[in-house]
């Protein structure tokens, strides 16, 4: 599992169990408390690491829970299967599988909304989440162009564009189809979807 490394700061070497703790601590607390009751403290105390060191590493509970939803989401991985086709439905079963988790269900709701007013936690969420699992993108439409499924998009610019329209589209989806709509995000819907994206409506 990859661990995020939040922004540095002065101060004694960090500790990657301590970080694994810590966010697997504020997942709980999430689980257990919620967004609106889960304390720096009480994520510490799980941890069984001094409060200091959260300060340390992060500046408040909405960085540190982003963090804690962004490593969830490092677990996704796209599988080789054989098709793009394939390929999709994979990686969006596991993307909403892991929106379905308690945790990152409130973590997820609770940042989103905290950042409507706040320009740097929406960046971080940016930075920590979404430019992180474009990777997805990247790797799947390097596949399907070595399969020929794809054409190739010389024009690098174009290019990122492309990746930026595919992933809004597919993380969009999923995040309404499971957090607002509140419907499952099944193999039923996710084929459906799949060939919507690949071949539009006609």
């Amino acid at each position: 599992m990859q661990t995020r490394s939040p922004a540095g700061r002065a101060g004694r070497p960090r500790s990657a169990a301590a970080d694994a703790a810590i966010l697997a601590a504020t997942r709980e607390a999430l689980v257990e408390l919620g967004w609106s009751k889960l304390t720096l403290g009480d994520v510490a105390t799980r941890a069984g690491v001094a409060k200091t060191t959260l300060y340390r590493r992060w500046a408040g509970k909405n960085e540190l829970v982003v963090d804690a939803v962004a490593e969830l989401f490092d677990e996704l991985r796209l599988p080789d299967s054989g098709s793009l086709a394939a390929d999709i439905e994979g990686v969006v079963l596991q993307f909403a599988a892991i929106l379905a988790l308690p945790e990152a269900k409130s973590g997820l709701m609770a940042v989103v909304a905290e950042a409507t007013r706040d320009e740097a936690l929406r960046e971080r969420i940016r930075a920590s989440v979404v430019d992180r699992q474009k990777r997805l993108v990247l790797e799947g439409r390097a596949r399907a162009q070595a399969r020929g499924e794809l054409p190739p998009e010389p024009d690098s610019e174009a290019a990122s564009r492309t990746v930026d329209l595919i992933f809004d589209i597919v993380a969009g989806a999923v995040v309404h189809r499971t957090l607002v709509s509140a419907e499952p995000a099944d193999e039923e819907w996710v084929r459906g979807f799949t060939r919507v994206l690949l071949h539009g409506l006609t």
